[in-house]
């Protein structure tokens, strides 16, 4: 764990701590579901084709992105839509596919009940924002730029 990392945890908000929700946690569900979507069959290949072998930055900063969601770490300092928008073979449903191993993995790890809808939630509000972003609004005349 980085210095910053460490240092960072002091901010973790009293309720969000008392979920179960700090750096160690965050780190095992990046982990985990990240391992999980590399062997989805849909959208693992996606993933390998715009990863390759930076998997270990890669991961860095998904634990970034996932603290600030989490509890507003402020760690994160990467680009998520103009990152997505270099792929043209991502489609609409594969964000769905996203979400329910995200879902899976949170179940499957969450430290308490809570933890499983403090992120869906946030993951939802992500997804639904790259889905406009990405494809548009549905009968309104095409991709939104």
């Amino acid at each position: 764990m980085s210095a910053q990392a460490a240092g960072d945890e002091r901010t973790i908000p009293d309720d969000i701590r008392a979920m179960g929700i700090d750096d160690a946690y965050v780190s095992r569900l990046v982990d985990t579901f990240y391992g999980r979507v590399r062997q989805d069959p849909e959208i693992g290949p996606i993933f390998e084709a715009a990863i390759g072998d930076t998997w270990d930055h890669h991961l860095a900063k998904l634990k970034d992105f996932w603290a600030s969601v989490a509890w507003g770490a402020a760690r994160y300092s990467g680009q998520p839509v103009p990152a997505h928008q270099r792929h043209p073979e991502i489609e609409a449903r594969h964000f769905d596919i996203w979400l329910g191993l995200f879902r899976q993995t949170l179940e499957d790890t969450a430290p308490t009940p809570e933890v499983v809808d403090h992120f869906m939630i946030r993951a939802e509000r992500i997804a639904r924002s790259l889905k406009l972003v990405l494809f548009g609004v549905p009968g309104f005349g095409g991709v939104a730029q």
